[in-house]
């Protein structure tokens, strides 16, 4: 079971951008020394409140004070940016940290984010696709040619090359029903965000969907399956029920509000009017249950275990401050809970 943590970089209430940093990089260093297997870093913009817009750029410090903990994208959203500018920038930061990147893409969930970068939305999953196929070709070939509905390239010679060869791993970040099976034919390894949509419990059908479409299409091995989880650890049940509370009702209310500003909006997939509705009516009781792991660490064991076991899980991905409105103290006592008394029990 490989271990990560999810991090968005936010601005406390009252704090500052400044702080924002100051206070993620205790997290990536305590990540460090407590032996987290990855770091993974989300790619946000228009995002009042979160300073998580070049994830490539803070990668790239985190490599210089760190030494072991592999860097991970969570996910880079290729439908915004010139593929060759994307291969070129992660191969230099695969080869400056040493050979440690993990390349988490997406071609993004919400449509103002696209409209903010003059890309229409209606065009993200061409475009995402003929990014991904023309980074792996700069990776991974002397020169090379592309044609395709949205680029157009002779005879290009990319530098650099990976550390890693053929390239980093590349793991492709699943949020709706429709992505699991075409994450599969793609034959790419995948990570789930369950977020509007899906149950922890409940992803073992889109799951299954993947790997059979994995299969179908010929390709060997099988799809590993990573889960982003949201994660609070207290030695007294009552707080680890209580003291995320606020958090997660903040964060469960800016979903449903997001998710259903875009029902009528044209080009997205799933019902996204219904899935704001099925938010708005959680309690954060269903929430506990459904959508994240909070209690003492023997409770969250259990939990993740029974997932792993479930789910056929080959990574976990926490995420330790939830809402983005806990206190640092807390989300360093949870880490450390997590990989103290949690991770020896995952295998």
């Amino acid at each position: 079971m490989e271990l990560g943590i999810f991090l968005e970089f936010p601005v406390s209430e009252g704090g500052t951008e400044i702080e924002a940093f100051n206070d993620s990089f205790v997290l990536v260093n305590e990540a460090e020394q407590l032996g987290v297997d990855s770091l993974w870093l989300a790619e946000y913009h228009f995002s009042p409140g979160r300073v998580m817009a070049s994830p490539i750029a803070i990668l790239s410090n985190i490599a210089a004070r760190t030494e072991r903990i592999r860097l991970g994208t969570a996910v880079m959203l290729l439908p915004l940016a010139n593929p060759v500018r994307v291969a070129e920038e992660v191969a230099t930061l695969d080869l400056v940290s040493g050979g440690r990147v993990e390349f988490g893409i997406g071609r993004g969930t919400f449509p103002n984010v696209h409209e903010g970068f003059n890309s229409p939305f209606a065009e993200s999953r061409g475009r995402f696709e003929e990014s991904l196929e023309i980074i792996l070709k700069a990776w991974t070939n002397q020169t090379f040619s592309f044609e395709g509905e949205y680029y157009n390239l002779k005879d290009l010679e990319v530098t650099p090359k990976p550390y890693q060869k053929p390239h980093p791993p590349v793991r492709i970040g699943v949020t709706s029903a429709e992505s699991f099976p075409t994450t599969g034919r793609m034959g790419h390894d995948m990570l789930i965000n369950p977020s509007r949509v899906f149950t922890l419990a409940g992803l073992k059908p889109q799951i299954e969907e993947y790997h059979k479409a994995w299969k179908d299409a010929g390709h060997e091995g099988k799809g590993k399956v990573g889960l982003r989880v949201p994660i609070y650890l207290s030695d007294d049940p009552q707080k680890a029920h209580d003291e995320p509370m606020e958090s997660a009702l903040f964060s469960m209310g800016r979903l449903s509000d997001r998710v259903a500003s875009y029902a009528k909006y044209g080009g997205t997939t799933g019902n996204w009017g219904q899935e704001a509705e099925t938010v708005a009516g959680m309690s954060y009781d269903d929430w506990f249950r459904d959508k994240v792991a909070f209690g003492t660490p023997e409770a969250v064991t259990e939990k993740l275990q029974g997932l792993t076991e479930e789910l056929g899980l080959d990574q976990i991905m926490f995420e330790v401050n939830y809402g983005n409105k806990l206190p640092l103290e807390n989300q360093v006592n949870s880490l450390r809970l997590m990989m103290e008394k949690v991770a020896p029990n995952l295998g």
